[in-house]
């Protein structure tokens, strides 16, 4: 397979300019850091596609293209064009709502920066597990992480919902005074 040095360069450019745009806060250089990334990835899978044959069709004769690239290559279009999308809303919406279109922190990536070391130990103390037979096949073990509980194994649970009852046939016309409804509120 003879592959271009210069497509290889050029993707590996578009790879690393859309990596270091998607970078920065402003919503505006992530989504075209996302173009370079989806037309990077694009020229990566005609790359992989290798020297262009004839049409894949069936009973065609000598060198025949890869179909699977060509595919790939399509629902990458599809899928860039999808997300580019988005980010032109998301990118609406904000300028709509603060006239810029940068990410700011808010409470929670402020507290987590401001995390000292002595706390970071604690959180990744309180992570470990002590049990080195735990298993990972919870079929048949009491330990399982999802039981199935049926309303009978806990008679302690009082199931106090309300109930249609379904109405009694008619046997003649009703002798009290109230209608229907009023027998229905008297039902306990």
């Amino acid at each position: 397979m003879d592959v271009s040095l210069t497509l290889i360069v050029i993707m590996a450019v578009l790879f690393a300019a859309g990596v270091y745009a998607m970078m920065e806060r402003s919503l505006t250089r992530v989504l075209i850091g996302f173009l370079l990334l989806g037309n990077a990835t694009n020229l990566l899978l005609l790359i992989v596609m290798g020297v262009p044959g004839s049409a894949p069709f069936y009973g065609e004769e000598g060198e025949v293209s890869d179909p699977l690239p060509q595919a790939l290559t399509l629902t990458a279009i599809v899928i860039t064009f999808a997300v580019s999308a988005f980010l032109l809303a998301l990118i609406y919406r904000s300028w709509q709502l603060g006239q810029a279109d940068t990410v700011e922190d808010d409470l929670g990536d402020i507290a987590v920066r401001e995390r000292t070391d002595a706390e970071e130990d604690l959180f990744d103390d309180e992570s470990t597990s002590d049990d080195d037979e735990a298993t990972t096949d919870f079929v048949g073990v009491t330990t399982a992480p999802i039981t199935v509980l049926n309303m009978r194994d806990h008679p302690a649970i009082v199931d106090d919902a309300p109930v249609d009852v379904p109405d009694a046939p008619d046997a003649g016309p009703s002798t009290g005074s109230g209608t229907q409804d009023d027998e229905r509120e008297d039902r306990p």
